[in-house]
């Protein structure tokens, strides 16, 4: 069947797939409830049916505000079959931001998970005037829940009607709206169309290696474009999708699922090879030379490589090595596929010499996201790169260096901002924002943002970013931001990895207890500075961070250093820090 609705995804499903318990898995209270197909329609034609009878019109806006859950998905179904627009706002953002996205969205309905979420809005709520009601998926009496919606529904069916609201959805209706968190001023409203998401739902399902019999663990919030295009994707291909509980159990819950896709952010990919480095150091001193000669000769792997000493190498340390890293992630893995940020290419390279496939993409919410990725496909990667354009979306490189995009995925506009449309769609092209370069192959390189970019008293420009992801491979480092803006050199702030150094600590015999302590400390100062002095091998002498700062600091979404989706506030955190910057150039 022609899909054009992203609720004909549904009838796609129930057409294509033999029937299973576990289409939607979630847990609750230590057990994972899941559900089928036939228990998911129903649940969907009933919201839709609540929702007529509370009035909701084709246009309205109705907003969700969650963590992952199967509810998530069901209740998005049963706003987009009535042709209403869908408004996900992420759980951890500020009051000021919240009092924002609902008052400019215009949204009616509110759905929160639970009383924690209910607490932080129920005083904004009475401020804005367009709201009529708000439903919770946990049950806490005095607060109307979502089984009282799916009640009302049941008792007030329009089957006729819900086929009339379905067949009036058009392909080119607005699906969603989903406000960026940006790096500075309000949040962005962005409204992708049933064609926008379907067009990268279409141009990506084949690079999935999966199939009806495979599961998905998901944690990357669905508010968030990326791993809600995702979800689409699996759901097309039949994929069970469990979700983690929380990011402190998806350890856990990979064991329990062992799952054969995972979609991430780099950040979980470095905190999981951490943990498998942390635990070689541990090793008997046998067993860690061999841990590590492991290590390096993941170092050098590349794409499609047909080196027959270097595949027999890995053939060697596979059984006694690799086959643990792969058991710790649930022993079936077939694809790991990293976007929203730059991924570090030595993780790319241990993990599939590890025998654990993982690529890149890359896009943002403007695009559907997707704009590039790297297929699973002989010819079709290149490590350190994202990827060739999707099929179907042409990419260009303007004389600035900015990546350029157009093609069905592109948004239909800015919500209420005609005029900032205007300025990032010209002619037909998304201008990105980004900085980059296509190689002889077709493949795709991002280099850097426009606006972070930024030049140096003598005249050299610096891409930040590029520094940071690679500083960012050293273990002593948790978190870095580069700064030198008009200044004669590169400099840096660092967070280090205190749970790291603790333990190099101990083995130096080094006696240092808090973080205050740590980052004062003579001897890790200078360790760091010899880490420092490493990783600017790699740069021109421009680059190279010729002084850096440690800091004790956590930097996070709600103290307001990085963004919902894990990019750093780079106006925020110069100005937290416009001192201890200052102090460094004096």
């Amino acid at each position: 069947m022609k899909i054009r609705r992203l609720f004909d995804i549904l009838d796609h499903y129930e057409q294509s797939f033999k029937g299973k318990d576990d289409v939607l898995a979630g847990k609750e209270n230590g057990e994972w409830k899941k559900y089928n197909l036939k228990t998911i329609r129903e649940m969907v034609d009933n919201i839709s049916y609540g929702l007529i009878s509370l009035g909701v019109k084709k246009g309205d806006k109705i907003a969700t505000i969650s963590p992952n859950r199967p509810e998530w998905n069901i209740l998005d179904y049963a706003i987009l079959q009535i042709g209403a627009i869908h408004v996900p706002v992420y759980p951890t953002i500020s009051d000021n931001d919240y009092r924002y996205i609902l008052t400019h969205s215009e949204v009616t309905y509110i759905f929160v998970s639970g009383w924690e979420l209910y607490r932080k809005i129920k005083h904004i709520i009475p401020e804005i005037k367009k709201i009529k009601g708000l439903y919770t998926f946990k049950h806490f009496d005095d607060i109307p829940h979502l089984q009282e919606l799916i009640n009302l529904g049941k008792n007030n069916t329009y089957p006729l009607l819900l086929e009339e609201k379905k067949a009036s959805v058009l392909h080119e209706d607005t699906a969603t709206i989903i406000y960026t968190s940006g790096t500075t001023g309000n949040p962005k409203g962005v409204m992708l169309s049933h064609k926008n998401i379907l067009s990268n739902v279409m141009n990506l399902k084949h690079i999935f290696p999966v199939d009806e019999t495979c599961r998905a663990l998901s944690y990357l919030p669905l508010c968030h474009v990326y791993e809600r295009t995702n979800i689409y994707i699996l759901m097309y291909l039949g994929v069970s999708i469990y979700y983690a509980e929380n990011m402190g159990t998806i350890g856990a819950n990979i064991l329990e699922v062992k799952p054969e896709v995972l979609t991430t952010v780099p950040r979980l990919l470095e905190k999981v090879y951490d943990k498998i480095i942390a635990k070689g150091r541990n090793l008997n001193p046998v067993a860690k030379g061999l841990f590590f000669r492991a290590v390096r000769l993941g170092e050098k792997y590349k794409y499609d490589i047909k080196n027959p000493v270097y595949l027999l190498q890995l053939k060697f340390y596979d059984p006694i090595i690799f086959s643990k890293w792969r058991a710790a992630l649930g022993g079936n893995m077939r694809a790991v596929v990293s976007g929203g940020a730059a991924l570090q290419p030595r993780l790319a390279k241990v993990f599939n010499a590890a025998g654990i496939p993982l690529v890149e993409g890359y896009g943002m919410t403007e695009t559907s996201p997707v704009i590039s990725c790297n297929t699973f496909t002989k010819g079709k990667r290149k490590i350190g790169t994202v990827g060739p354009p999707l099929e179907n979306i042409s990419v260009k490189i303007s004389s600035e260096g900015e990546i350029l995009v157009r093609g069905d995925n592109v948004m239909k506009g800015y919500y209420k901002d005609p005029e900032l449309t205007s300025q990032t769609i010209i002619d037909g092209w998304m201008h990105t924002g980004d900085v980059g370069r296509i190689d002889k192959n077709g493949i795709l390189q991002i280099t850097g943002r426009v606006k972070e970019i930024f030049k140096t008293s003598m005249g050299k420009y610096i891409s930040p970013a590029l520094i940071e992801n690679k500083f960012k491979e050293s273990p002593f480092i948790d978190q870095i931001m580069v700064v030198g803006e008009n200044q004669k050199f590169a400099a840096a702030i660092i967070i280090p990895d205190f749970e790291f150094l603790r333990n190099w600590c101990a083995q130096k015999e080094c006696k240092v207890v808090s973080k205050e302590e740590m980052i004062s400390n003579q001897i890790i100062k200078k360790r760091i500075k010899e880490e420092i002095n490493q990783y600017n091998k790699y740069f021109g002498d421009t680059e190279k961070i010729k002084k850096f700062e440690l800091i004790n600091d956590e930097w996070g979404i709600e103290t307001g250093e990085i963004t919902a989706n894990l990019k750093l506030k780079r106006k925020f955190i110069l100005s937290k820090y416009n001192d201890l910057i200052l102090s460094i150039y004096k």
